[in-house]
């Protein structure tokens, strides 16, 4: 009998809505559910809050012997964190990093099958220090010394209509995005979402890709990133046998995407890809980091300060995400054997 999988989570900012949204989601999984999770972050918070959300969960401390109990908490940090801290402590964010950095190193020792982060607070990060941090799928790529990854998020609608989309760029400035837009991370974006599509065991993988400009900058009157990067990239993409098509004008493509006509959207930019997906997936979307050499998916949601201690926190996106780091380490465990 095969050993079952270990999923690691990252608690995140700990003044935020991530702990909270984590035991509501692993209380509502399934009691045949046979994974194994190891919770990274500060124990006496969670059991405190176990206590207070009246879940019952057994939580046990991590020994080095292994995981033999179903939920595990990892303290890497030597001291605990207080327990009266307002929303975006600095203390908090310092510790959400090595939390989030714990994880990782644990992944690239394949201790652990996947990994899945709860929300952070870019804005706490750098007020408390970190002045290069740019987001947690930046910092994961640094620390598995790669530069090829996308992140790719994906949600339904309460039809089940998926969207899929994958950025070109990530946390960039809108007025820096045209200069930041190269072939080279396009063609990278549409190769990744490709693989995606496989991953997820889709039967087909057709992919569309948006115009940065408006109206996919008609023939270079409104914009010339079109001519000169999009579609060489589209171009190179076709030569290898990819299924992809545009540049296609990004107000209207979603629409095609939302009736089925193509399985997945490569966006130029954060905000173009995630209003749509926000708009019909916003409890239901999960962040996928695609080309890292582990699984690592994430709530498409942030801290949400503004309902912290008063228990209403959703935990569909943390559910979705855990579900979605389980089936795609169950594929690729299967894959392996």
């Amino acid at each position: 009998m095969n050993p079952p999988l270990c999923i690691g989570i990252c608690l995140g900012d700990v003044t935020g809505i991530g702990p909270e949204v984590t035991l509501k989601a692993i209380a509502a999984l399934p009691p045949t559910d046979a994974t194994r999770y190891l919770l990274i972050g500060d124990a006496s918070h969670l059991r405190r809050l176990n206590d207070q959300l009246g879940l019952r969960l057994s939580l046990a401390d991590h020994t080095a012997g292994g995981l033999s109990e179903r939920i595990s908490i990892c303290q890497p940090l030597s001291e605990p964190l207080s327990a009266d801290m307002s929303p975006g402590d600095p203390r908090a964010a310092r510790a959400a990093l090595a939390w989030l950095r714990e994880g990782a190193h644990r992944c690239l020792r394949h201790e652990l099958a996947a990994l899945v982060t709860a929300p952070v607070n870019k804005e706490s990060i750098i007020r408390a220090g970190e002045k290069n941090f740019v987001g947690q799928t930046e910092l994961l790529s640094e620390l598995a010394l790669t530069e090829r990854t996308a992140m790719m998020l994906l949600g339904h609608d309460e039809r089940g209509r998926w969207l899929r989309v994958v950025l070109a760029t990530n946390h960039v400035p809108l007025r820096r995005v045209a200069d930041e837009l190269t072939q080279k991370k396009i063609l990278r974006a549409i190769e990744l979402a490709a693989q995606a599509c496989w991953d997820l065991g889709l039967p087909r993988a057709r992919i569309a890709v948006c115009g940065l400009n408006p109206h996919a900058g008609e023939g270079g009157k409104i914009g010339d990133e079109e001519i000169r990067t999009i579609s060489p990239a589209i171009q190179a993409a076709q030569a290898k046998q990819i299924e992809v098509t545009g540049p296609w004008a990004a107000d209207a493509l979603f629409y095609h995407v939302l009736r089925g006509e193509y399985d997945i959207v490569v966006a130029m930019y954060h905000d173009q890809g995630l209003g749509p997906l926000k708009m019909i997936g916003f409890e239901t979307g999960v962040n996928w980091t695609l080309g890292l050499p582990f699984i690592r998916t994430s709530p498409d949601h942030g801290t949400a300060y503004d309902i912290v201690g008063r228990h209403r926190a959703n935990p569909s996106s943390m559910t979705a995400a855990i579900v979605m780091a389980k089936n795609l380490a169950n594929k690729r465990f299967t894959k392996a054997n």
